[in-house]
């Protein structure tokens, strides 16, 4: 069986043949290409759009946030603080919820959603061979296909330095991708009835992700690692897994604590690499940074910002004008995406926008974290979907990944999976619901 044919077997059978292979296509080069995983997604949604059934302003209420929102934040931008930075910064968003409509059709089932996973992982590889080069054989890009139309900016040694960066900016941008795409392979790996080659692929693959994701150093991206687990594993085993789960994480713990016990303390730091320990509780800055480069301080003058401007917020990217003005210091963001919602485009925004993300989680979560079904490699993949989009959600809680366009593009993606399941009867016609 050739690669399209394993890609065309698993359709939906609302989605066009053309827009769907292009949609497959296009996950497996966004992780190396935004511009060329991008361009071959946004064909495969206008063409999705041609063919829906459905409207979007009728017979769906998660669209109701979104269309609400984009008015708000439209008229917010002709009085913004941030002047023309605005206007660009709604492209943040509005194509987005675009993306989170018109993907549903290549998503409307189970076996499409996993079809869909496994090319996002697949496509990652890239990411990994690139990042194991610049940290251990000091690899440098930038390497250029098409005339420039490609670029691979690869930093010898990581960005920051000994931080794996890969392809991506920032080691925390990927360890942001990298959070998405481990449950994804957890999943291949505990897929039961796998052939022999199968499942070394899969552990080979489970290795790798673990290996760099480890190596950017970023400490959210550590907690994804962990935090992930439990969920694709799935509540029936939970009994035994969280008592082991906590036991193992005792010796980070007390390694990182202040007022621990010197011999405790000693102990597990002679069992957690120094690398994990020093980097967890931040003692290689504790020297250098100052109050204003905390996210705490960024946090606290976000705040302040909301109370000034409320409702429409000061526009896109203001908090990179007015916080070096407070502060004397440059941010380009504030460290957490519901401030940053609120200080740019006001409070309502914020919250049709994070209670229509919250709501989507907490609904799903019974479609695919506590439902039983009889199809357990079905189940399987959906919670690792559900689990993708949870971590990509905590993520967002201390940092803005969302601003490399691959993950804000995947993260509305994996939002429009979840919608997916919640509203089968909607978004498929009979026979295919019985297919599922």
């Amino acid at each position: 069986m050739n690669f399209l044919n394993w890609i065309y077997i698993s359709k939906p059978i609302k989605a066009s043949p053309i827009g769907w292979i292009f949609f497959q296509i296009g996950l497996f080069f966004l992780p190396s290409s935004a511009f060329l995983g991008g361009l071959f997604l946004v064909i495969s949604l206008i063409r999705a759009n041609f063919r829906n059934t459905i409207f979007f302003f009728t017979r769906d209420i998660w669209n109701y946030p979104l269309i609400l929102a984009s008015f708000i934040m439209l008229a917010g931008t002709f009085d913004a603080y941030s002047g023309w930075l605005a206007w660009i910064g709604l492209v943040n968003w509005l194509p987005f919820f675009w993306v989170f409509w018109s993907a549903r059709d290549y998503l409307s089932s189970s076996l499409s959603r996993k079809k869909s996973t496994l090319i996002l992982l697949f496509g990652s590889v890239p990411v990994f061979i690139t990042g194991f080069g610049q940290i251990w054989l000091g690899w440098s890009g930038p390497w250029e296909i098409f005339d420039g139309l490609i670029v691979w900016f690869v930093a010898s040694g990581g960005q920051p330095l000994g931080r794996l960066s890969g392809l991506f900016d920032y080691a925390n941008i990927a360890g942001s991708w990298l959070s998405i795409v481990w449950p994804i392979s957890l999943a291949t790996v505990l897929e039961p009835f796998q052939g022999l080659s199968k499942r070394v692929i899969s552990i080979c693959l489970a290795v790798c992700v673990v290996s760099s994701l480890i190596m950017t150093s970023s400490r959210n991206a550590w907690v994804a690692l962990t935090l992930s687990i439990p969920f694709v594993i799935g509540p029936a085993q939970w009994y035994w897994l969280l008592p082991l789960f906590l036991f193992s994480l005792l010796p980070v713990i007390f390694s990182v604590l202040p007022n621990v016990h010197p011999f405790l303390q000693e102990w597990s730091r002679k069992i957690i690499p120094e690398s994990i320990w020093s980097r967890l509780n931040d003692m290689q800055y504790a020297d250098e940074r100052v109050l204003e480069g905390t996210r705490l301080n960024q946090w606290k003058v976000a705040l302040k910002l909301i109370t000034e401007r409320p409702w429409l917020g000061w526009g896109a990217a203001a908090f990179s004008v007015l916080y070096p003005l407070r502060e004397g210091l440059w941010h380009g963001h504030s460290h957490n995406l519901p401030l940053e919602l609120a200080v740019s485009h006001g409070l309502l925004v914020m919250f049709l926008i994070v209670g229509l993300v919250l709501s989507l989680l907490v609904v799903s979560m019974k479609k695919c974290i506590f439902f039983k079904s009889s199809n357990h490699q079905s189940i399987l993949f959906d919670r690792a979907w559900w689990t993708s989009t949870f971590v990509l959600v905590f993520l967002h809680g201390a940092d803005m990944p969302l601003f490399d366009g691959r993950i804000n593009l995947v993260g509305w993606i994996l939002l429009s999976g979840l919608r997916c399941m919640i509203l089968p009867d909607q978004l498929l016609n009979k026979k295919e619901h019985n297919a599922i």
